[in-house]
C-alpha cells in the first residue's frame, strides 16, 4: 500500500534515514524539520499519515498533535526516546494513534506503519450508511458524526472509533482485547490501561451523569457493551 507520509523530526540524520527506508517500502515521504511547518502541512491536506517527534523546535510534538487534530483525523505515529508510561497515554491522550520510542528498528517502523496504514483503510471501507440509535445517542457510522439529545458531541478519531466499534455490536459484550485489537492495534491487545482511559473519556462526552454510566456499561472480567440507556445487562446468549 502506496501512502503519502508526512515525517517530523528534527534530527537531519535520522530523518534521511527513516525516510529511505519508508520509500524503500514504496511510500513517499515528505519531511518537516519544525512543529508549526508540520501542522501547516497537515492543513494542506493531501497526505495518509504522519510521523510525529515529540521533541521538535517552535511547537513540541504534542501541541503539534492537538492542532493536526483540530483538523484532520490523519493516522499520527507518534516518535519520541521518552518511554514513560505517562508519556505514552499522553500521547494517545492527544489524538495518536500509535507511540513508538527511540531507539527503534527500521524494519518494525515501516511495519507499524503498514499496520496503521491498513487498519485505517478498513476501517473507512467498513464504515456503513447506517445510524444507531440508543435512548438520546444518536451515532451516524458513514458521516462519523454523534449527537445526543439532537446536539452535536466533538470526538477525537480515537474516540469515535472505540465508539463506532461498540456501536457495531449494540447489547453485546466486546472483550477488553478484541477492542484494543480493533481500535488500537494488535500490538496493542495487552494495553488495558488504553481502553480504560478511553472509555473515561467517551462517558465525559456521552453520558448525563458519567459516573452512573447508562449508555457505556461494564461487564467486570469480560468488557464493554453498549446499552440504549435503559438496559443494564447485555443482550443474552452474546456475553
Amino acid at each position: 500500500m502506496s501512502a503519502r507520509i508526512l515525517l517530523a523530526d528534527d534530527d537531519e540524520l535520522l530523518a534521511e534515514v527513516v525516510k529511505l527506508a519508508l520509500e524503500e517500502a514504496g511510500h513517499a515521504v515528505e519531511v518537516a524539520h519544525d512543529g508549526l511547518h508540520a501542522v501547516e502541512r497537515v492543513r494542506q491536506g493531501g497526505l495518509d499519515l504522519v510521523i510525529l517527534d515529540v521533541m521538535l523546535p517552535q511547537m513540541d510534538g504534542w501541541e503539534a498533535c492537538r492542532r493536526m487534530r483540530e483538523v484532520s483525523d490523519i493516522p499520527i505515529l507518534m516518535l519520541t526516546a521518552k518511554d514513560e508510561e505517562w508519556n505514552k497515554l499522553r500521547g494517545l491522550r492527544d489524538g495518536a494513534d500509535i507511540y513508538m520510542t527511540k531507539p527503534f528498528d527500521l524494519s518494525v517502523l515501516v511495519a507499524q506503519v503498514d499496520a496503521l496504514l491498513r487498519r485505517t483503510s478498513l476501517a473507512r471501507e467498513s464504515q456503513r450508511r447506517a445510524q444507531v440509535t440508543l435512548g438520546e445517542l444518536l451515532i451516524d457510522l458513514a458521516k462519523q458524526e454523534v449527537r445526543k439529545c439532537g446536539e452535536p458531541i466533538e470526538l477525537t478519531p480515537t474516540e469515535f472509533r472505540l465508539l463506532a466499534a461498540l456501536a457495531s455490536r449494540p447489547g453485546e459484550v466486546i472483550p477488553h482485547r478484541e477492542l484494543l485489537g480493533q481500535v488500537w492495534g494488535p500490538e496493542y491487545m495487552e494495553e488495558e490501561a488504553y481502553l480504560k482511559l478511553y472509555v473515561w473519556y467517551l462517558r465525559q462526552k456521552v453520558e448525563p451523569d458519567p459516573s452512573r454510566p447508562r449508555y457505556i456499561l461494564t461487564k467486570r472480567g469480560r468488557g464493554y457493551f453498549l446499552s440504549d440507556g435503559e438496559t443494564t445487562e447485555p443482550v443474552p446468549g452474546k456475553v
